[in-house]
């Protein structure tokens, strides 16, 4: 299926282009506007693609977000990592997702405290290669995400997905397993 944009698209993509190759080597292209704070703290493949508005929070010291070659995001995608947040090669993720491996304070503290008081309290997060992550899609700190995975529309992942896995729900559960000898999606 071929894109076709308009003409006042087909400039914003070509401003897009242009700025990408002047700040963001080695990715395709970073739509803008888009929000990096503390760039220093993300690597990414080539191939690398965004969508409008996307926002990348890096708080941590050293590279807290690697994203491998050829992912392509979705508009309003938001990705938080204060310890380590790693994506795979190849993913492609919907929009509206939200990826943090960061939490503002734990069940046990005081609730009467307010959450931007509480302390951080961070659990590496890691996506796969192959992955797919549907539309609204939330992944938590401490959860991991095997490789070739798809991970339904308005899913919220905590936790392990198995590889090759389809998961869908709040909280996630897998649902079908690919079968190679088969090659079908089956019922878990």
């Amino acid at each position: 299926m071929a894109n076709r944009y308009s003409p006042s698209e087909f400039i914003k993509n070509c401003w897009a282009l242009f700025c990408t190759k002047l700040f963001y080597r080695p990715a395709r292209l970073v739509r803008r506007p888009v929000y990096i704070r503390g760039k220093q703290g993300m690597t990414f493949g080539p191939g690398f693609t965004t969508g409008y508005r996307c926002r990348f929070e890096m708080f941590g010291k050293g590279k807290t977000l690697q994203i491998g070659k050829n992912c392509k995001l979705g508009d309003y995608v938001h990705i938080t990592a204060s310890e380590s947040v790693t994506v795979g090669d190849d993913c492609l993720f919907a929009s509206h997702i939200f990826i943090s491996d960061t939490n503002h304070g734990t069940l046990q503290d005081d609730p009467t405290t307010a959450p931007d008081s509480r302390p951080l309290t961070t659990q590496p997060v890691c996506i796969g290669s192959k992955v797919w992550l549907g539309e609204n899609v939330a992944v938590l700190p401490g959860s991991k995400i095997g490789d070739g995975c798809v991970i339904g529309a308005h899913a919220v992942v905590k936790g392990e997905i198995p590889p090759y896995t389809m998961a869908v729900g709040s909280p996630a559960k897998p649902v079908k397993k690919y079968n190679f000898e088969t090659k079908v999606w089956e019922r878990c």
